[in-house]
């Protein structure tokens, strides 16, 4: 990744924050490792960052919108401030064209923050994330979990064995 990036978009959860399925709750929220010194060090530089997650939770009626903010904003007083929040309410099955592994997310995220795709990266743990990027024009790491299945490791074009990893290969 030669390519000079002015922003970064993570995934929520499972990337920025462990992964607790359906979570309403901010006092569930834990930090994955590395996350806090990653953003500090994009912040320095002078790089955007945002989040783009699916949360459809809210469309499956197991989570108000209102609970997923809450979580949002848990995680910017762990993480610090980001640039844009680009949340996907939607149930799977709807079709929309903001749910991952789309590009709507991402493009949104980059008229917010005013960039262009190709000048942007996603860091994500499972690939949709990668796929969504991909379909926008912007670039990924792939930062694997446990639930990341081993096709997507194999289809991805960059994977980091962390997210301070994943942050070298950026800068």
């Amino acid at each position: 990744m030669d390519e000079p990036f002015d922003a970064v978009l993570f995934d929520r959860d499972g990337t920025l924050i462990r992964d607790v399925p359906y979570n309403g709750d901010p006092d569930l929220v834990t930090v994955m490792p590395g996350a806090r010194e990653v953003l500090r060090d994009l912040r320095e530089r002078g790089l955007h960052t945002g989040v783009v997650s699916n949360q459809s939770g809210i469309g499956r009626g197991l989570l108000t919108a209102n609970q997923v903010a809450a979580v949002n904003a848990r995680v910017e007083e762990l993480l610090g401030e980001f640039g844009t929040w680009q949340i996907c309410p939607h149930h799977p099955g709807e079709g929309c064209a903001c749910r991952k592994p789309a590009p709507g997310l991402v493009l949104a995220a980059c008229e917010v923050l005013d960039v262009r795709p190709e000048r942007v990266v996603v860091v994500g743990d499972i690939g949709a994330d990668v796929d969504a990027a991909k379909a926008a024009g912007a670039a990924s790491v792939l930062v694997p979990t446990p639930v990341t299945r081993q096709d997507e490791v194999d289809r991805a074009p960059r994977t980091a064995p962390d997210l301070r990893s994943a942050i070298e290969m950026i800068l």
